[in-house]
């Protein structure tokens, strides 16, 4: 069978981004947009807006034209919003980039992009330059390396803002032009560009209202990552465009991130398990008054339904909100409302407006199953990727001839409608929210002298975080110690992408085709706890 949304179809929104999130910050005015969390600086909705405006006319006159892709490589910062909509405005694909990212995964994402335009912030500029470096032993060099806080011979934000240069009238076609293009593993291997066009991306943000839409002038606090598809839809594009307030901060810090509440009143939090697990156990919390939190909404990695709980005491709230979707869904599907006075434990909340899912047996039949019957996810709506960048093939392996989306997670429909999610037939590891490849990481370990074979799967740890672990096979004689193999990877990826475990093994079990069975590796690990 094929469910349905319980609320109402939305229409389709042909807006380029920037107008989707801005349109109204005329009208919500000199009411705070964004406060810095840790020195309170706040640039109001208006200032935001007249920022987008002349950042797209700096860039213009710095030669970015439509079509172009500018990658951003940056923290959290107050500046972010400004560079990535004027970005969009000027016509520009934008990329954004990890900001653990080390030269060389910068590199690879710019010259799979083919980004011609960078900007980052002075601290990450060693890394950018080392990334521009790399491109331009290969003949790509990068047009410019623009850095928003300043240095020297580079372009700054207030090089941008202080233009003399028209604002561009660019065209854009919302259905067909790109607006952003986050990198994503996908079901399975190496990361990919996940084309997510203007229209996807503000018509999820019409279809998200009808669960989730915070209150002009509400405080929404910004310390996951807003170059994660979870942090630019949840803590930049839908709290901009409803007039609430983005406090921003530029990393997870426990300490930092409660005196921002404090200090500045926040009313909703949107955080990965990790800082769920947090708010629920560590002492610190106790210090602080977290009383003006109406509500916390948790994404991006299964969430313990006890945890949740514990998490949902700590602050004195009813219990916590979550919700599902991934960057090929730009992002979102399901939400539990701030709303919902009674929803299922543990769900991940109702389907958002114009979406169909479809459960499938996981049997190799692809049968339709019903309520309470767990098997693949199968979405399909106006928020389905446009696919990945450059890559046919694998596009068309996620998404089928009828427009189904294949999300590789398995999960169920409970007789209330809410989503379950229960398993994933995918590989991906999800390591505190973050996407790590297993075949990236046995990439490099292949790339030491004394590693003949490796295979990586996800291994749950003590505190129940999901890991990567390398199974390694040593080359003949060799003495290579699970300390090599770690500080080996290390210094190639970025820290959450690190193997936390090895164990060495005489072979890595593989299918006859070659491919290597990480089921009888998760078995093995199963049977050894």
């Amino acid at each position: 069978m094929v469910f349905l949304s319980d609320f109402p179809d939305v229409p389709t929104i042909d807006l380029p981004i920037h107008d989707a999130v801005l349109g109204d910050a005329e009208r919500y005015g000199d009411r705070p947009a964004l406060i810095d969390g840790l020195t309170g600086r706040t640039v109001s909705h208006a200032e935001l807006a007249g920022s987008v405006l002349r950042v797209a006319a700096g860039l213009a006159d710095a030669g970015v034209r439509k079509g172009d892709v500018l990658a951003l490589f940056s923290p959290n910062t107050i500046a972010y919003p400004m560079a990535f909509y004027g970005a969009t405005r000027a016509g520009a694909t934008v990329t954004t980039v990890s900001s653990l990212a080390t030269p060389n995964e910068l590199a690879g994402q710019l010259r799979d992009s083919g980004a011609r335009w960078l900007v980052t912030v002075s601290h990450f500029l060693p890394t950018a330059a080392g990334a521009a470096e790399l491109l331009a032993a290969e003949g790509r060099p990068l047009r410019e390396i623009v850095v928003l806080d300043g240095a020297d011979g580079h372009r700054s934000l207030a090089d941008l803002l202080a233009t003399t240069a028209p604002v561009p009238d660019v065209p854009i076609d919302p259905g067909e032009d790109v607006a952003v293009l986050p990198y994503s593993s996908g079901t399975t291997g190496l990361p990919k560009g996940v084309m997510l066009t203007h229209r996807s991306i503000a018509t999820n943000l019409g279809q998200v209202d009808a669960l989730y839409r915070p209150e002009p002038g509400e405080r929404v606090l910004a310390v996951l990552p807003f170059f994660h598809i979870y942090g630019l839809a949840a803590l930049l594009n839908q709290p901009l465009r409803c007039g609430a307030a983005v406090v921003v901060l530029p990393r997870f810090d426990l300490e930092q991130f409660c005196r921002a509440i404090e200090e500045h009143r926040v009313q909703a939090l949107i955080v990965a398990p990790p800082i769920a697990l947090a708010l629920a156990k560590h002492p610190l919390v106790e210090r602080f008054d977290l009383s003006s939190v109406e509500y916390l909404l948790c994404a991006a990695a299964p969430l313990d339904t006890e945890l949740a709980a514990a998490c949902a005491r700590r602050l004195g709230l009813p219990h916590l909100l979550q919700g599902y979707g991934m960057t090929e869904l730009s992002p979102v599907t399901h939400v539990v409302s701030p709303h919902d006075t009674d929803p299922s434990p543990g769900a991940v909340g109702r389907m958002v407006p114009s979406t169909e899912l479809r459960v499938t047996a996981l049997d190799g039949t692809r049968t339709d199953l019903g309520p309470g019957e767990p098997g693949e996810l199968l979405i399909r709506g106006p928020q389905v990727m446009k696919g990945y960048f450059g890559r046919p093939s694998e596009t068309a392996a996620v998404i089928d001839e009828e427009g189904w989306l294949h999300t590789g997670d398995v999960g169920f429909v409970d007789d209330r409608g809410y989503l379950h999610i229960v398993d994933r037939v995918k590989e991906l590891i999800k390591y505190k929210g973050y996407q790590v490849a297993p075949a990236e990481l046995e990439a490099v370990l292949l790339g030491h002298p004394q590693i003949a074979d490796a295979a990586v799967i996800g291994v749950t740890d003590a505190e129940g975080t999901e890991c990567p672990k390398a199974f390694v096979v040593r080359v003949p004689g060799s003495r290579l110690s699970a300390e090599d193999v770690t500080a080996f990877v290390a210094g190639q990826v970025a820290p959450y992408k690190k193997v936390r475990a090895v164990e060495f093994v005489e072979a890595v079990p593989k299918s006859p085709a070659g491919k290597i069975l990480r089921r009888e590796l998760r078995a093995r690990e199963a049977a050894a706890r």
